[in-house]
């Protein structure tokens, strides 16, 4: 099971798309990088999420713009270790970090998109 978190256009809630495909890696992803503004993120890491962003945990962003987020994924991952494992299945602090960042990257480049997910 897992997160699949989205960027939206905030008028007809379609995913974003950059023009420079990207190779930012969740549990799922695309070969050779994708244009898509979306990550695939184990629920392994929800207790940090949980722990970190509160009740909803990583869901807390959705609804969110990039703008209004970026402040909320780098508390957060300032909250967390830099404890990585090599399996990305593994819910270390630093493995649950990885995302939150990458996730702060994508709201960089459409700060006017919206956060939807699951």
């Amino acid at each position: 099971m897992s997160y699949d978190i989205r960027l939206c256009d905030p008028v007809t809630h379609e995913a974003l798309q950059t023009d420079v495909p990207h190779d930012m890696r969740g549990g799922t992803y695309a070969m050779g990088g994708t244009t898509g503004l979306w990550l695939n993120v184990t629920y392994n890491y929800g207790k940090h999420y949980y722990r970190v962003l509160g009740d909803k945990g990583i869901r807390t962003i959705y609804g969110m713009t990039g703008a209004e987020s970026i402040p909320v994924f780098e508390a957060a991952a300032a909250k967390l270790s830099d404890e990585v494992s090599d399996d990305y299945w593994e819910a270390t602090e630093g493995n649950a970090k990885r995302p939150l960042l990458q996730l702060a990257a994508m709201a960089r480049m459409r700060p006017d998109g919206v956060w939807d997910g699951d």
